[in-house]
């Protein structure tokens, strides 16, 4: 789910297998969206111009200084189109895209100027993406959650500070908690849930819940031994605030529900996290809760993780607008085109 999240400098030792910096390459290693073609290279030390052709959700904000906000130097960032013809890149976000249709793209003989950038920007799973079949070989980057995108820029990450703090666990007086603003009985967090619930009492907050306090989501949920971070779509990395900063942030233990273990994995501790896929039924994942919260020594190892990282918190949206400047300023030459959109970030 695409919503703000908190501000933090640009910190760059990560845990686990996503320690890139962003780029026009992928940041794993694994295949990228399928790319051709080539264009003259910047020179060095220019000033980029970054154009937003649309703000996401149509809402005007006021655009972050890179430099003082994440360290990135000879940024400018601007939702004005009279400066389309300077822009080195143009970010289009997917949601304003499928609402105004390709008719709302910009026009011309051709369209794109031949040594700028169109990135296809989307923080929603493919199950939420609606109008991606229409889009191949208009874009030559994609930004989004994946690692293999083009400019990657997950909902969160752990790094290595500096120097270590001391990891405080917050009084634990509760069990279980669950934020959910979009209830869908269709939705296998919701069937999930329901099953769950027969075992062991939950706490839900929001949409068919308990209400929740304007801004004090991390402070109530850090009452609780546990979070179900379960994510309203199943696809690959799409792992959202729901972990980092509802559980993580709150210094819960993270029950998740997305993709597989191993996708996990890749970005956090393999015991930092309980997942429905370890237990053959939510009865026995209800019964190992209980077990934990009876056993202190084998609670608080899911925080031994905390001796060496630290939880940063993508923030939507000023992190996204300077990580493509920052993508473009370290580019190689080539200007490449993703043919195969759909079918890329539907796999």
């Amino acid at each position: 789910t695409e919503r703000p999240g908190a501000a933090a400098p640009r910190l760059p030792r990560r845990c686990c297998r996503t320690g890139q910096a962003a780029g026009p390459r992928n940041p794993a290693g694994s295949p990228s969206p399928a790319l051709s073609g080539g264009g003259p290279a910047r020179a060095d030390g220019e000033a980029v111009t970054v154009l937003l052709w649309w703000e996401p959700f149509g809402r005007p904000r006021r655009l972050p200084d890179c430099r003082r906000r994440y360290n990135v130097s000879g940024c400018r960032l601007s939702a004005d189109r009279s400066r389309f013809g300077e822009a080195q890149a143009v970010l289009f976000h997917h949601r304003d895209l499928a609402r105004h249709g390709a008719g709302g793209l910009p026009r011309g003989s051709p369209p794109r100027p031949p040594r700028q950038r169109w990135v296809w920007m989307n923080f929603e799973s493919p199950s939420h993406s609606p109008g991606l079949r229409g889009l191949a070989g208009l874009f030559n980057w994609t930004m989004s959650y994946r690692r293999d995108s083009d400019v990657f820029v997950p909902y969160g990450y752990l790094y290595v500070p500096p120097a270590p703090r001391p990891f405080v666990l917050p009084r634990k007086t509760r069990l279980v908690a669950w934020v959910i603003s979009n209830w869908n009985e269709e939705h296998a967090r919701v069937r999930y849930y329901r099953q769950l619930k027969e075992h062991l009492p939950i706490d839900v907050y929001g949409a068919r819940g308990l209400a929740l306090a304007e801004g004090g989501l991390v402070e109530t949920v850090s009452a609780y031994k546990f979070y179900l971070a379960f994510e309203n779509s199943q696809h690959t990395d799409y792992i959202t605030e729901k972990l980092w900063r509802n559980a993580f942030s709150a210094s819960a233990v993270p029950v998740v529900l997305g993709p597989r273990r191993a996708n996990y994995e890749r970005f956090i501790p393999p015991d930092s996290f309980i997942h429905v896929d370890d237990f053959p039924s939510p009865r026995l994942l209800a019964t190992y809760l209980k077990f934990l919260d009876k056993n202190k020594p084998n609670y608080r190892r899911y925080f031994a993780w905390r001796k060496k990282y630290e939880v940063h918190v993508t923030s939507f949206w000023d992190e996204h607008f300077c990580k493509v400047c920052e993508a473009v300023r370290t580019a190689g030459s080539q200007i490449k085109t993703v043919q195969n959109l759909a079918s890329w970030f539907e796999s």
